[in-house]
């Protein structure tokens, strides 16, 4: 026993009783584990199946042989390889900006990043940057916002006339201004007008800082995502569709230069390792070109909505590969998703706090490996749970 023992046991059964402990179960990666219990995946975000493509696996292997198997230091010690400056070249021009940087995830650049444009603001007006941001944005970016010490002024989801008038409301204050928010939300499949955001971004004289995690690589032209150079700084991941893991920011070189030097995020972790830089190469090489894998997923999407419609299920507001059943109570949720599992499908129900409370769902996260057939069956058992539990 440790001396907080008692408090986490405390804490945890509180989690429990609510139906919102969360815990960790070990699955397989049925595309390489050819002897796992065959479940099909609607749960993960390998979007493209590129998370076991040949050509990934063959280039993290080399890379790691040729280049070792840690990149030894962090990126402004003795970490940056001329593969790390290949590669950001590689997604600025993919993202239409003039540079990028990578970090280690999703997570730790919004965490990282947003503090460190929040201290330009303090240091260039002495005021805090005024950050307005969806309701609905990634907890990373509460995160950073928090470690930042600001406080977020938070539109209404995808409210685009809430937000501007809270950036009218907030006109006379001294600061810097910036909006945030995802280009593709990742609980609820819908999106931003990315357009709309980058015309009230410069009537209000704010910086545009968008989320494309969600989007890169399955929407956009060449799957390039929806921001195509127009935000600010576009923030991206490789460990959704782009089948590997890490992230970047693409912006201007300035901004680039400007984040080298002061977010802590970048400068104190160790570099991207050379196998993930291979995969992540290779991935960018092959995006570009998935423009049959992308229609499948596309016209899945929409055939699994239109089939859940129709049986009164709701799928909010979704619109991409991200199909939200909402359900609403956790413990509804979680029974169907186990009931999903005895038929076959690798699905997860998500609740609060990750949802708002009384929205607990399962998220379904299509690939495009999945076939029609797929989706039929897919719906027809969701819709029997669902029918089964009212009953």
């Amino acid at each position: 026993m440790t001396l907080f023992d008692s408090y986490f046991a405390e804490i945890l059964q509180k989690r429990s009783q609510e139906g919102t402990l969360r815990t960790l179960h070990s699955t397989h990666n049925h595309s390489a584990d050819k002897q796992a219990t065959p479940f099909i995946d609607v749960s993960s975000n390998d979007y493209l199946n590129l998370s076991c493509h040949p050509l990934l696996k063959q280039r993290a292997s080399e890379w790691a042989l040729k280049y070792g198997a840690g990149a030894r230091s962090s990126r402004l010690v003795s970490g940056t390889l001329i593969q790390h400056q290949n590669i950001e070249a590689k997604i600025a021009l993919f993202k239409k900006h003039e540079a990028a940087l990578l970090f280690a995830s999703g997570w730790q650049a919004n965490a990282s990043v947003i503090p460190a444009l929040c201290k330009l603001s303090l240091t260039q007006t002495h005021a805090p940057m005024l950050v307005f941001s969806d309701k609905l944005n990634h907890a990373s970016i509460h995160h950073g916002c928090a470690a930042a010490g600001v406080r977020q002024i938070r539109f209404r989801h995808n409210d685009l006339s809430h937000l501007e008038s809270l950036l009218k409301r907030e006109a006379s204050k001294p600061g810097l201004r910036m909006i945030i928010t995802e280009s593709v939300f990742s609980m609820d499949g819908d999106r931003a007008d990315i357009l709309a955001l980058r015309k009230i971004a410069h009537d209000y004289q704010a910086f545009l800082y968008l989320d494309e995690a969600h989007a890169t690589g399955v929407l956009g032209e060449n799957g390039a995502g929806l921001s195509q150079g127009v935000a600010d700084l576009t923030m991206g991941t490789f460990s959704k569709a782009l089948g590997s893991m890490g992230a970047y920011i693409a912006g201007s070189k300035l901004l680039c230069d400007y984040i080298i030097n002061y977010a802590s995020g970048f400068i104190y972790s160790t570099a991207v390792p050379p196998a993930l830089l291979g995969a992540i190469d290779a991935a960018l090489d092959l995006i570009p070109h998935m423009h049959k894998e992308r229609h499948n997923l596309h016209k899945n999407a929409d055939l699994l909505r239109r089939l859940l419609n129709e049986a009164d299920i709701s799928t909010g507001l979704s619109t991409t590969q991200i199909v939200p059943v909402i359900i609403g109570d956790s413990e509804h949720a979680l029974s169907v998703a186990r009931g999903l599992h005895q038929k076959g499908f690798m699905s997860i129900a998500i609740r609060p706090p990750t949802v708002p409370t009384g929205t607990a769902r399962l998220r379904l996260a299509l690939h495009s490996n999945l076939t029609e057939n797929n989706i039929t069956q897919l719906a027809h058992a969701i819709i029997q749970l669902m029918t089964e539990k009212k009953s």
